[in-house]
């Protein structure tokens, strides 16, 4: 029962919060254990870990009033019986402990431990401050825990933020929301989460990236009971689980593929299109033909003879032979919202084939109500905003809501990016793992869209396109982060990596 990392123990469901408080219970049950002894497993789960990742001679545990601290108190007591240091502090009165974290305490007060109970918040700090070991183990609130801290709870989480030691926290980071990963002022910040059970789905998106560090998940002896029993439409997809390209038969030729187009580049906004629809060709397209003004010809096609240039007036772009046997289309890309931008956007949203739809092509369809089947949609928070007529803040406060509705009101394939990227068709939601801070820099949403719009191309399924691209793009980067580290990545250093991993067929 020890703790696996996330990454290794992939594919893997995800839930909400809600779901695993209101039905672990149950599934215990069903399986024979009682809630106490499950306690027991999750406390031995997380210093088993702790064991197994260092020499330890003292920790801190913190530990709340409710069923976290006792989850605290399990571990208190094991690192106590293996000759560790270990300072037990209780953020409440004894008297308020109660159910089954009172028996984990009882248990831990008869083996001899250093149990401090405190709720005035200036010796809370002392104690904190004033510990000089390696381990502070993170066990205020569990996964029932929504809204705000209070202020004197905001200064314990700030001054074990700022303390030197590592930081596990049990089950989720203090703070954190792990129905949403929505962080309503401050949160612990971990080193390492080790989540019980199932995999919460607020611990993989938005603001859980800043708050998780390394995510372990304990099962208990209750993992495949409980994703038998308890359904979910929350996925999480890594290597071990993605929808692949197949092989190309010796016979293929550049029309087996086909042409794609790419519809952008408006006045002084050459590079967008451009890297879009490289990254279209490193991801396999055959044919890329591109849409952009007039001003921007030259640059757009400057080193890249492999690109065709398109007509860039609307009227003419719809009765060219690349419009025609265009099998897929690219639009938003540098492509601005004046006339010449809006004249695009609606030969594309009049049009039949399969389309993706990014940047400017996103606020132009905001103003619109059209709906399709066959698109793909790439927004960032702004244009997720947008797109539903709220704002960022509503967007982030549930990302799983925000994707799911734009698939619903628009139709297609929605991505949401940033930090965990979700993509959902309105019914299931996949979460993406791949991606890494480094990636925050101008371009990087335009290549993720030419990869995409080239995986469109070669794949039958719209949902396994956008999957497949989205990993290959963060894992590109994740690969160039290794070798040379995160900062300074450019978004046209992906393509030669791009290239590569499409190859692992």
């Amino acid at each position: 029962m020890n703790p696996i990392k996330l990454s290794a123990s992939l594919p893997q469901p995800a839930f909400g919060a809600k779901q695993v408080q209101q039905n672990e219970a149950r599934v215990a049950a069903s399986q024979g254990i009682e809630m106490y002894p499950l306690m027991e497993r999750a406390g031995a789960a997380v210093f088993s870990h702790l064991k197994a990742r260092s020499e330890m001679s003292s920790i801190l545990v913190i530990c709340g009033k409710g069923n976290n601290g006792g989850d605290g108190y399990v571990i208190a007591r094991l690192a106590k019986l293996a000759g560790i240091d270990v300072i037990t502090l209780v953020l409440a009165e004894r008297k308020d402990i109660g159910g089954d974290a009172a028996l984990a305490l009882q248990r831990l007060l008869d083996e001899g431990g250093d149990v401090r109970f405190s709720c005035q918040k200036a010796l809370n700090l002392n104690l904190i401050r004033q510990f000089s070991g390696e381990w502070i183990l993170d066990c205020i609130f569990g996964i029932g825990f929504k809204g705000q801290l209070s202020a004197d709870f905001q200064a314990i989480v700030q001054a074990i933020n700022e303390h030197s030691a590592r930081v596990i926290s049990v089950d989720v980071p203090s703070g954190l929301s792990a129905e949403t990963g929505v962080v309503d002022g401050v949160a612990v910040i971990a080193d390492t989460t080790i989540t019980f059970i199932a995999v919460k789905r607020g611990l993989l998106t938005g603001q859980a990236a800043n708050h998780v560090g390394e995510l372990y998940l304990a099962e208990l002896g209750l993992g495949c009971a409980f994703i038998d029993q308890i359904a979910t439409d929350t996925f999480i997809q890594g290597q071990a689980n993605l929808p692949g390209l197949a092989p190309r038969t010796k016979a293929s030729h550049k029309g087996s593929v086909g042409m794609l187009l790419a519809i952008g580049g408006n006045k002084g906004m050459p590079g967008a299109v451009r890297m879009a629809s490289e990254a279209a060709l490193r991801s396999g397209a055959s044919l890329m033909s591109v849409s952009c003004h007039s001003d921007n010809q030259a640059m757009v096609l400057s080193g890249r003879p492999e690109l065709m240039l398109a007509p860039g007036e609307a009227a003419e772009l719809k009765e060219s032979t690349f419009f025609a046997k265009a099998k897929a289309i690219v639009i938003g890309p540098g492509l601005g919202q004046d006339d010449w931008a809006r004249q695009l956007f609606q030969l594309v949203i009049e049009q039949e084939k399969p389309c993706l739809l990014d940047a400017d092509a996103l606020a132009l369809l905001s103003q619109t109500s059209h709906y399709k089947e066959n698109w793909v949609l790439t927004p960032h928070p702004g244009e997720a905003a947008l797109l539903l007529d709220c704002t960022v803040g509503d967007i982030e406060a549930d990302r799983y809501a925000a994707v799911k509705k734009i698939a619903q009101t628009y139709g297609g394939i929605c991505l949401l990016k940033g930090a965990g990227s979700l993509i959902s068709d309105g019914r299931e939601t996949w979460v993406n793992t791949s991606g890494n801070p480094g990636m925050a820099s101008g371009g990087m949403g335009d290549v993720l869209s030419g990869i995409i719009a080239g995986l469109i191309l070669q794949m039958s399924c719209l949902m396994a396109a956008v999957r497949y691209g989205a990993f290959i793009h963060g894992h590109a980067a994740d690969i160039i982060a290794e070798r040379n580290g995160e900062r300074g990545i450019l978004a046209s250093d992906l393509f030669v990596e791009i290239q590569k991993l499409v190859n692992r067929v």
